[in-house]
C-alpha cells in the first residue's frame, strides 16, 4: 500500500488537471436556500449576491463545496499582492464560524481589505452543517481538522485519538490522512492559491490561536491569544508547521449565538491591522503614490 503522503500527492495531481471550480447559478441558488434555512444570520438572498463558484468535487452526501475569489481592485493590485485564505465551517456544528465569514464578505470591499487577494470558503464541511442536528464531523464520521496530511499523521494520529481522547467520535482522524474529499479539496486550495496567511474560524473556545513564524497576534476584539499547540492532522499543523504558511485560528465564544455587531467589527478591524503590520501592502506596478504602506502602531 502506498504511504498516505504519496496517495495524497497523486490525488492532488489528478485534481489539478481538472478545472478547479465552475460558476453555476442554479446549483448555487439551491445551496443558498439550504444555507439560509439552516442559519438565522445569513439569508438566502445575501448568499446569492456573492459570486461563488462550485468545485467539481462533491461530498459523501452530494453537497457542494463552494468558494469565492475576491480582488476588489484587481486592476490596481500588484502581482505580488498578499493572498489570504479564509475557511469557515470545518466543524459543521460551529454555525457562527460560517455566519462570521459571511459577515466578513459584506465588509471585504471596504478600506483595509481591498489591498489583498482573498479566497473565501464559508462552509468547509457542508455534510456536518446540513445534518440534523449539525455535527462536528463529516458524513463519514471524520473530524476534518484531524485529517490533514501532516508528517506525524501515520505515527501519531490514531494513537493520539485513542489514548488522549478515549476514541472520542467527535475527534476521529479517519483511517488515513486526507482520506476525506473535504480535506483533499482544502489542501488543493492551499497548493493552488498559495496563500500568505490562512484564517480558520471556529467556536466556541473564545480565544485566538496562532501557528506560524510571523509575530503573533495578541488580540482581535475581545479574543485574546491563547496558543493551544497543534494536533496530528490539524490545519495548524498542516499549514502553519508543515507548509510554513501562518494560520490564525479564531475561536468565537459561542457556536450558535453570534457576537454583537460591535464585537464582530472590532475583531475584523484588529485582524486587518495585524495583517497590515505583518503582510505589508505592495505598491502597484505603476508605482502610484498616495497608498499608505506605513506600519500601523500597536
Amino acid at each position: 500500500m502506498q504511504p498516505c503522503w504519496a496517495r495524497c500527492l497523486l490525488i492532488a495531481a489528478s485534481i489539478a488537471l481538472a478545472p478547479v471550480a465552475v460558476a453555476d447559478t442554479g446549483l448555487i441558488g439551491s445551496w443558498c436556500d439550504q444555507l439560509g434555512s439552516r442559519l438565522h444570520s445569513v439569508s438566502a438572498d445575501a448568499c446569492r449576491v456573492q459570486d461563488f463558484t462550485v468545485a467539481n468535487e462533491r461530498t459523501t452526501r452530494g453537497n457542494l463545496l463552494v468558494m469565492r475569489d475576491i480582488a476588489v481592485d484587481d486592476d490596481k493590485l500588484p502581482p505580488d499582492a498578499k493572498r489570504i485564505l479564509v475557511i469557515g465551517g470545518i466543524h459543521g456544528d460551529e454555525l457562527t464560524s460560517v455566519s462570521t465569514v459571511f459577515r466578513w464578505l459584506s465588509w471585504i470591499d471596504q478600506s483595509g481589505a481591498v489591498d489583498y487577494r482573498w479566497r473565501v470558503i464559508p462552509v468547509a464541511n457542508p455534510d456536518g452543517l446540513f445534518a440534523r442536528p449539525p455535527t462536528r464531523v463529516n458524513a463519514n464520521g471524520v473530524d476534518i481538522n484531524r485529517n490533514f496530511q501532516t508528517p506525524d499523521w501515520e505515527r501519531d494520529a490514531r494513537s493520539y485519538w485513542t489514548q488522549r481522547t478515549g476514541s472520542d467520535p467527535r475527534r476521529n482522524p479517519g483511517k488515513q490522512a486526507c482520506s476525506e474529499v473535504e480535506t483533499r479539496w482544502l489542501q488543493q486550495q492551499v497548493e493552488m492559491f498559495h496563500p500568505d496567511l490562512v484564517i480558520s474560524v471556529h467556536a466556541p473556545y473564545n480565544l485566538l490561536d496562532y501557528d506560524g513564524s510571523m509575530p503573533e497576534p495578541t488580540r482581535f476584539g475581545r479574543l485574546l491569544l491563547n496558543r493551544l499547540g497543534v494536533y496530528p492532522g490539524s490545519m495548524g499543523n498542516y499549514s502553519g508547521l508543515y507548509k510554513q504558511i501562518p494560520v490564525i485560528t479564531i475561536e468565537l465564544p459561542n457556536a450558535t449565538n453570534m457576537p454583537s455587531l460591535s464585537d464582530q467589527r472590532a475583531m475584523w478591524e484588529d485582524m486587518l491591522q495585524w495583517m497590515r503590520r505583518n503582510l505589508p501592502v505592495a505598491l502597484p506596478p505603476s508605482g502610484l503614490k498616495g497608498i499608505d504602506v506605513s506600519p500601523v502602531p500597536d
